[in-house]
């Protein structure tokens, strides 16, 4: 039997990965804890061949279509967009929008197969991407126009976990997608200024920042949610699949969903399960 993925063994400094504080914590507790096992993720990325293979993509060309296509360390195929910040999906409705009707709290966003419904943005965080719940549009490194309902919550939660944490320097992107408050932004230009934000995700964990394989609406309310998400661990327990569950909060805001940051002594939680059982899978 291997370790749980949750175990809380070797955990790395909060700023592994960016500010140091809220939006960093689930990425240096999960996935520096898979990295650093069994002699290191460098390896097991060579050793699988996946991280780098890719094919020419179908889509149109340009910064509008695809570049091609990859694989993950588990063997699923990931869009590589021709513009790194990702491709938003034309969007159609169809699915439940609004509460009481069957799905509003499980219903997996559509499409659930088709190009462009996993991108891999700026080199390293792979996201999901839907035509019915968001993102609209593209804007910059920024993706908005989410649904008020609660896919659009939990497209919007990882979306802006991974934009931020692969932006970590950008300023403008944090005001934009996060409700910071005044005392989280002066320590961010804090650490900032002593240069103690990173420029970008290492290159080293890149291949690590595969997709995750489901979520779950804890709970959810018009003007919040908070998701719950699972990602699959290399670990099994007696042969069977484990995964490293994170739990995000998003709160609506301007017509839009923002990010809500731990900040103190808080930190996102992290768990490790046997189990996805009454999940949706994405």
């Amino acid at each position: 039997m291997s370790a749980g993925p949750g175990s809380g063994r070797e955990r790395p400094p909060l700023g592994l990965l960016g500010i140091g504080a809220a939006l960093t914590v689930a990425i240096a507790v999960g996935v520096t804890l898979t990295a650093t096992r069994d002699g290191g993720m460098a390896a097991d990325a060579t050793e699988t061949g996946t991280a780098s293979q890719v094919v020419p993509g179908t889509g149109a060309a340009g910064p509008h279509g695809f570049a091609g296509r990859e694989t993950d360390l588990f063997g699923r195929p990931v869009d590589v967009p021709a513009n790194p910040a990702g491709v938003a999906l034309e969007q159609v409705s169809g699915l439940p929008t609004r509460p009481g009707e069957p799905g509003w709290l499980t219903a997996a966003p559509a499409p659930s197969a088709g190009e462009g419904i996993w991108q891999k943005l700026f080199g390293g965080p792979v996201v999901r991407f839907s035509g019915s719940d968001g993102p609209a549009r593209i804007d910059g490194n920024a993706a908005v126009g989410f649904a008020h309902t609660p896919r659009g919550a939990a497209l919007a939660a990882e979306q802006i976990y991974w934009r931020t944490n692969a932006n970590p320097r950008d300023r403008d992107l944090l005001l934009r997608l996060v409700e910071v408050s005044p005392q989280y932004l002066a320590e961010y230009d804090r650490l900032v200024a002593e240069g103690k934000v990173s420029e970008r995700i290492p290159e080293k964990l890149r291949p690590l920042l595969f997709a995750s394989d489901a979520f779950r609406i804890e709970s959810y309310a018009d003007d919040s949610a908070t998701v719950q998400f699972a990602r699959k661990a290399r670990e099994t327990v007696d042969g069977q699949p484990t995964w490293v569950g994170m739990r995000l909060v998003v709160v609506w805001r301007d017509d839009d969903w923002k990010l809500r940051p731990v900040t103190g002594e808080q930190q996102i939680q992290i768990e490790s399960l046997r189990s996805i059982e009454g999940w949706t899978r994405w």
